[in-house]
């Protein structure tokens, strides 16, 4: 890896006060559409497999438009699912237009599928819908959730656990991470012949840091109760790999980013390459990767969602360009960069950024103009 280059800039809020903040995209038009996964609601509950309590049902979900400055629901009453105070919410996560312009939105779960339909009846969750944005209808194109069950397609000592994060329209195809059993999935965009593709390996931590007495429960979603950890912790683990984003080079590969389970491990985030070759690491030394996106020049942008381990209470994240040579650039770290969730390039070239993606009536949309670097 070549030496860091770093700049300074700084960047304008377009939307502010948003419920869980998780994906943003540009239609073929040049409007920038946001979904929004919610804060669940009053309805029946599912277990969160992090063991710390119930996410509860409800149909707060949308998708949101911003026109003039102003965000406009164009999408209500999705699914979605969160703690009774909205955090850890699961709900729409991610959307995304063919060529056409017809919309189609990711439907995340974060619980085990199995209960699904048992506990919460008929709903959307786990799912990719096509959406008609002037008649706000939808319809449910594959089941994603109930295809990681059906496949068993996480390693039979854990918990099925499913919940679609992001996906890429690739002609008339679809491939998608689903972060909770840490696969790249296929299927024709009408849903058909869904597959897995890939499965991103597990990690093995050699004497791993865990939090300590004062650490910062900053996600009950994905953190286990302290009690299961803090008495002996192991001097070596297998933790999750979880990916969160995929879009394809110029050179017809997919790239993946990485999270990395439980206790997040700083620098040990990595970005994965698919080909007809199979699953190879491009980059690593990353710190919970949350999106990735590539410009017209083929240099790809990767973003931090924090920039050390969740549980360390700090929220600052980073932008990170990565050149065709290797040749790191850090253009936001921290300064207001908090916890970003998602982040696409606009038609001005500009980056628009999901800041505080995951705190309920606190998330914003952000702007930061792609400068030169010094």
């Amino acid at each position: 890896m070549k030496l860091k280059e770093h700049t300074i800039t700084s960047f304008a809020v377009l939307a502010d006060g948003l419920n869980n903040p998780k994906g943003l995209s540009f239609s073929p038009d040049g409007s920038l559409y946001i979904a929004l996964s919610g804060i669940g609601g009053d309805g029946k509950s599912v277990p969160s497999p992090s063991g710390q309590g119930d996410l509860c049902y409800g149909t707060s979900g949308a998708i949101a438009i911003i026109e003039n400055g102003i965000v406009k629901p164009v999408l209500t009453g999705l699914p979605s699912v969160a703690f009774a105070d909205g955090t850890g919410a699961a709900g729409p996560h991610d959307i995304k237009f063919d060529a056409q312009g017809k919309a189609y939105v990711v439907i995340g779960y974060a619980a085990n599928p199995a209960l699904r339909d048992r506990a919460l009846g008929n709903t959307d969750l786990g799912k990719i819908i096509t959406a008609d944005l002037s008649t706000n209808t939808w319809t449910s194109t594959a089941d994603i959730a109930n295809y990681e069950l059906t496949n068993n397609s996480i390693s039979s000592s854990c918990e099925v656990v499913s919940n679609p994060l992001s996906f890429y329209i690739d002609a008339d195809k679809i491939v998608l991470v689903d972060a909770g059993t840490n696969n790249v999935l296929s299927g024709n965009i009408d849903g058909s012949d869904l597959k897995v593709i890939a499965a991103i390996p597990n990690q093995i931590l050699t004497n791993p840091i865990f939090p300590g007495s004062n650490s910062q429960n900053f996600d009950r979603g994905h953190v286990p109760p302290a009690n299961t950890y803090r008495q002996a912790p192991p001097s070596q683990i297998a933790i999750q790999s979880v990916p969160t984003d995929i879009v394809k080079g110029s050179d017809g590969a997919y790239y993946v980013s990485e999270f990395t389970g439980f206790p997040f491990p700083e620098g040990q985030a990595k970005i994965y390459r698919i080909d007809a070759d199979g699953l190879t690491v491009y980059a690593d030394g990353f710190t919970q990767l949350i999106d990735l996106a590539f410009d017209t020049k083929g240099n790809l942008y990767a973003l931090q969602h924090m920039n050390a381990s969740g549980w360390k209470g700090k929220s600052e994240g980073s932008l990170i360009k990565i050149a065709i040579d290797g040749t790191r650039t850090t253009l936001l770290s921290g300064n207001g960069l908090e916890s970003p969730a998602a982040f696409t390039i606009g038609p001005d070239n500009a980056f628009y950024i999901i800041n505080r993606g995951g705190r309920p009536g606190q998330g914003q949309v952000i702007r930061i103009e792609n400068t030169p670097v010094r």
